[in-house]
C-alpha cells in the first residue's frame, strides 16, 4: 500500500471502498443483470452482461441513482429520474447495451413512485403517489400509446405484481386507513379496464388487524397462485393463495429437527415454482432455506452467522445473496461457494463484532447490539459511548456491516444500537406497540438500555451521545428534550423536528403512516402530535445539538427543521446546522464522509476530547 493511501484513516477507507448491491437479473434473459455501485464515488446503476463479463454504467447524475429495473427480456433498463433526491419524478428507460434515455411512459406527470411492474408481453403498470391524487395506478398494454388509469384512492397503495402471463395484477393497498397493515386486491386486466378477481383483507372489521403483502405470482404461464406474507400468527410468514379458486395453502416451516422457525419469515418463488427460497430473520440476524412444495421439506442453505441483505434463486439452482456481519464487509456470494460479485479496488477494513444484550424494559425485553472499540474487553470502561438510533421506525438494526458505527469505534467510542418497540423482527406485537404515544414509547426502551450501559460500567454518563438519522434523528431531538439529563450531546441527521409542520410538508406515503401511528391527523388529534413533537420540548434541551438536513428532503422536509433551529437560536441554545443539496440522505460518497467528519468533530470538541476530525460546520 502506498504511503498516501496508508495515511487515509480506516473509517474513510470504508466509505470510499467500492461496494455493490445484490444483482437483479432479467426473467427471460438471466445473463443480463443490474446492480447499484458507488465505484465512481456516487451510487449509480450498472448493467452486467454475465455471458461476456462486461459491466457498463447506466446512469450518471450529480446526486446519484438507485431505483432501477430490467424488463423481463433484458432489453431495457428502467430507472427513476427524480430531482436532486426529492423522490418526485418519472420513469425513463435505456437499452441494456447502451444508448439514449427516453421517457418510458409518456403522458404520466411526475410523482412519487408507488411501484412498477413490467410484463413479459410488454404490459406496463406504473404506480404513482401525489398529495393531490393519492395513489393512482396506470396500465399501458402492448400496441397502445397512452397509459390508462385503472386504480385511484386517497390512501397509500402500490403495485404488487403481475402474473406471468400479464393478465392478473396484485395491488397492495391501505384503503381501510391503516398504513401498517396492508390488504391485497387482485384484478384482471382486459381492454382498457379491470375487474376484481379476489380480495385478501385481514384488517377491516378486526380488533387486532393483521397485515398481508404480495410476494409475487408463481413464475409459470397460466399459474394463478400468489405467494403472500401474512401476520395471522402474530409474525410475518408466507402462504400460497390461489386467486382463481380462493384456496389458501399454509406452509409449515420447520427445520430438520422439526422445530418451527422463530422470528419473521419471508419467501420467494424459485424458478419452476416447485420450491421456495425462504429468508428467516430472528434477533438481528438472518439465514436462508429452501422449501420443497412437494414434500414440505425445509433445507438450510449454508450461510455464515450475520445478515443476509437480499437473496435471489438462479435458474441453474444456485442461490446468490448479499452477506455481511458487523465485523466483515459485504460481498455477493453464492451457495456454490464463490464470491459472485465484488466491487473493484481494495476491500474496506473490517470492524469489531457485536455483542447481544437483552435488557428488561417497560414493554418487555429490549434487544440491543453493543460494540466496544478494538482492544477493549468487557469490564473496560466507562467509555465515551454513542447510542446510534435506527430509522424507520418499522426497521431494525442487525449484525451487518455499517461504516458509520465503525467510524465511531475507530475514534474510541463504544456503540450501542437499540431495537426499540416499533422495530421489526421481534413479532407483530412489538412492532405494533408503537401507537399514539409516538416517540415516547421508543425513548422508554432506549432509556432502559442506557441505564444498563451506565450501571454496568460500559458508558461514561458524562460522555454519552444520542444520535441517529431520519426516525433516529427524530428520536434524538425528542430525547434531548424529554430526557434532558440523560445525554451529553445530540447529533440528528434528517430528523422530524416540528411534527405539525412535518406532516403538512411531507410526502403522502408518510402522511398515511403518521395518521396510522397517531390515530388521526394533526387537526383531529393535535394533542398527540404536540406531545410527540421535539419542538414542544426545545426549551428543556440542555446540551449542544448538531443537525444536518437535505434541502430537497420529502420525508423530513427542511421547513420544519428550520422552525426548530430558529427556536434554538432564540433560546440561545448551543447548536450547529449543516444543510446540503440533496434529499433524505446523500448518494455521494465524499458528501457522506464530510457529514460524518463534521459530526465526529462536533462531538469530540464538545466532549473535550483531543484529535477531533478536521473541519467545522459550513
Amino acid at each position: 500500500m502506498s504511503e498516501e493511501k496508508s495515511a487515509v484513516p480506516a473509517w474513510e477507507q470504508r466509505f470510499r471502498a467500492a461496494r455493490v448491491s445484490l444483482p437483479d437479473w432479467a426473467e427471460d434473459a438471466p445473463d443480463r443483470a443490474l446492480y447499484v455501485s458507488n465505484s465512481t464515488g456516487t451510487y449509480e446503476v450498472y448493467a452486467w452482461d454475465r455471458a461476456t463479463g462486461t459491466h457498463r454504467q447506466v446512469t450518471d447524475r450529480p446526486n446519484g441513482t438507485t431505483d432501477a429495473e430490467l424488463s423481463p427480456d433484458g432489453a431495457w433498463v428502467w430507472w427513476f429520474d427524480d430531482h436532486d433526491g426529492d423522490e418526485f419524478g418519472v420513469w425513463r428507460r435505456q437499452p441494456f447495451a447502451g444508448g439514449p434515455d427516453e421517457e418510458a411512459v409518456p403522458g404520466l406527470a411526475p410523482s412519487y413512485s408507488a411501484g412498477l411492474a413490467l410484463g413479459r408481453d410488454g404490459t406496463v403498470v406504473v404506480g404513482r403517489s401525489t398529495d393531490e391524487d393519492g395513489t393512482t395506478l396506470h396500465v399501458r398494454r402492448p400496441g397502445t400509446a397512452e397509459p390508462v388509469e385503472i386504480y385511484r384512492h386517497e390512501e397509500y397503495g402500490g403495485v404488487g405484481d403481475l402474473s406471468h402471463d400479464g393478465t392478473l395484477l396484485a395491488v397492495d393497498h391501505t384503503e381501510h386507513g391503516d398504513a401498517m397493515h396492508s390488504a391485497i386486491r387482485v384484478v384482471r386486466l382486459h381492454g382498457d379496464g379491470v375487474e376484481t378477481v379476489a380480495e385478501l383483507d385481514e384488517v377491516t372489521g378486526r380488533d387486532e388487524p393483521r397485515g398481508v403483502a404480495c410476494l409475487g405470482f408463481a413464475p409459470v404461464e397460466g399459474d394463478t397462485r400468489l405467494l403472500v406474507a401474512h401476520q395471522r400468527t402474530g409474525r410475518w410468514e408466507p402462504m400460497i393463495w390461489d386467486v382463481a379458486t380462493g384456496a389458501e395453502t399454509a406452509l409449515p416451516l420447520r427445520d430438520e429437527q422439526g422445530r418451527e422457525l422463530p422470528g419473521d419469515v419471508s419467501a420467494q418463488w424459485r424458478p419452476g415454482a416447485g420450491e421456495l427460497l425462504v429468508e428467516h430473520e430472528y434477533e438481528a440476524r438472518s439465514e436462508l432455506f429452501s422449501y420443497s412444495l412437494a414434500d414440505g421439506r425445509l433445507t438450510r442453505l449454508d450461510t455464515a452467522r450475520g445478515t443476509v441483505g437480499g437473496a435471489t434463486a438462479r435458474p441453474d439452482g444456485t442461490v446468490e445473496y448479499l452477506w455481511s456481519s458487523a465485523a466483515e464487509p459485504s460481498a455477493v456470494r453464492s451457495t456454490a461457494g464463490a464470491v459472485v460479485l465484488r466491487a473493484p479496488g481494495p476491500v474496506p477494513p473490517g470492524s469489531v463484532p457485536v455483542e447481544d444484550v437483552w435488557v428488561d424494559g417497560p414493554g418487555g425485553r429490549v434487544h440491543a447490539l453493543v460494540q466496544r472499540p478494538a482492544g477493549h474487553a468487557p469490564g473496560d470502561g466507562p467509555l465515551p459511548t454513542v447510542f446510534e438510533i435506527h430509522g424507520g421506525p418499522t426497521h431494525h438494526d442487525s449484525d451487518s456491516f455499517a461504516a458509520g458505527p465503525a467510524a465511531w469505534l475507530d475514534h474510541g467510542f463504544a456503540v450501542v444500537r437499540v431495537n426499540y418497540r416499533g422495530s421489526t423482527g421481534y413479532g407483530q406485537a412489538w412492532t405494533d406497540a408503537l401507537h399514539e404515544r409516538v416517540g415516547l414509547i421508543e425513548l422508554e426502551d432506549i432509556a432502559a438500555v442506557r441505564e444498563w450501559a451506565v450501571a454496568g460500567g460500559l458508558a461514561d454518563p458524562q460522555r454519552l451521545v444520542l444520535t441517529g438519522g431520519s426516525w433516529g434523528g427524530y428520536l434524538t431531538l425528542l430525547g434531548l428534550g424529554v430526557q434532558p439529563e440523560s445525554w451529553s450531546l445530540g447529533v440528528a441527521a434528517v430528523p422530524v423536528a416540528d411534527y405539525h409542520t412535518a406532516y403538512a410538508d411531507e410526502m403522502e406515503a408518510l402522511k398515511s403512516l403518521d395518521r396510522t401511528l397517531f390515530g388521526g391527523t394533526p387537526e383531529e388529534v393535535p394533542e398527540r402530535f404536540t406531545a410527540s413533537s421535539p419542538l414542544t420540548y426545545v426549551e428543556q434541551v440542555r446540551v449542544p445539538v448538531y443537525i444536518s438536513a437535505g434541502v430537497n428532503d420529502p420525508r423530513c422536509p427542511i421547513r420544519q427543521i428550520d422552525n426548530y433551529v430558529e427556536r434554538l437560536e432564540r433560546l440561545g441554545k448551543p447548536h450547529e446546522v449543516y444543510r446540503y443539496d440533496a434529499g433524505h440522505g446523500s448518494l455521494v460518497v465524499e458528501e457522506r464522509i464530510k457529514q460524518l467528519r463534521l459530526e465526529i468533530d462536533f462531538v469530540r470538541r464538545h466532549l473535550g476530547m483531543p484529535g477531533g476530525a478536521a473541519g467545522g460546520a459550513e
